[in-house]
């Protein structure tokens, strides 16, 4: 599966809600509006436990499957885990890695986030890579630097050629789940900042390919502003995702977002 930047790609994550009945339910709805969508990248993320039923409602639709975390080994006495490989038994093409949730909650660091994403990349799955600064750094002027070291840590080892594989998502923590959202050009900002230093690392012509979401908050009636700025190629959404009707709504936005900005 090839990806483009040419359309936006709306990721929605699930997090820890929607036990497989409800999560068949809500993918039934978001299929039924937007089941062969073509202007549009959609992705579902839903709890592990409804990925497969999930995948069966999906099938003969554009709409895609991803899962909301990983492990870096393949097998082994790792109570609790889940492999990449595993996660692509169900019918997943992507995998979120270092949600800010799972590096305040899990601890999961920059090292451990750089194993899950050659280990899903190994697998062949898309990762898409979270990075972000909390609202004290923000305000010590030290987002830019937070966001080069994650960046920078994350992607260390991966070969040139699959960073075109790799989702990149800026979710300002300070903005997830509070109903802060960071205004268009602060996000644009950081993510023409991100886009500086993947062509550093890897050149213009890889840079320019890289698909980079905005998260924190996503509703709606941000949607436009957000995705009409020259580096935002989509959105990662929370709790806008579990309602059919506003994240149809956000894709819709997404679309006539990408259309404006490409006159």
């Amino acid at each position: 599966m090839n990806l483009s930047n040419k359309k936006p790609f709306i990721a929605g994550n699930w997090k820890l809600n929607k036990k497989i009945p409800d999560a068949v339910f809500l993918a039934t709805q978001i299929k039924k509006a937007v089941r062969k969508e073509r202007d549009a990248e959609i992705v579902i993320m839903p709890p592990f436990t409804a990925l497969s039923d999930v995948k069966k409602v999906l099938s003969h639709t554009s709409i895609l499957l991803g899962a909301q975390d990983t492990f870096w080994e393949e097998s082994g006495a790792y109570t609790g885990e889940i492999s990449p490989s595993m996660i692509k038994d169900t019918g997943c093409d992507f995998v979120i890695v270092g949600h800010s949730e799972r590096r305040r909650y899990f601890g999961d660091t920059d090292e451990k986030v750089n194993k899950k994403i050659k280990a899903a990349l190994s697998a062949g799955l898309f990762p898409i890579m979270c990075i972000g600064e909390t609202l004290e750094e923000r305000e010590n002027n030290e987002t830019m630097s937070k966001v080069k070291k994650q960046l920078r840590e994350g992607l260390k080892g991966i070969d040139k050629d699959l960073f075109s594989k790799v989702i990149l998502a800026y979710e300002p923590i300070w903005a997830i789940g509070t109903g802060r959202t960071a205004s268009p050009e602060q996000a644009e900002d950081v993510h023409g900042f991100i886009r500086e230093q993947l062509t550093k690392m890897v050149g213009k012509d890889t840079s320019s390919c890289v698909i980079m979401l905005y998260g924190g908050s996503v509703k709606p009636k941000n949607t436009f502003s957000l995705i009409k700025e020259k580096n935002i190629n989509g959105a990662l959404v929370g709790g806008a995702s579990l309602e059919a009707s506003s994240f149809v709504e956000i894709i819709n936005e997404a679309k006539k977002a990408y259309k404006e900005k490409q006159k």
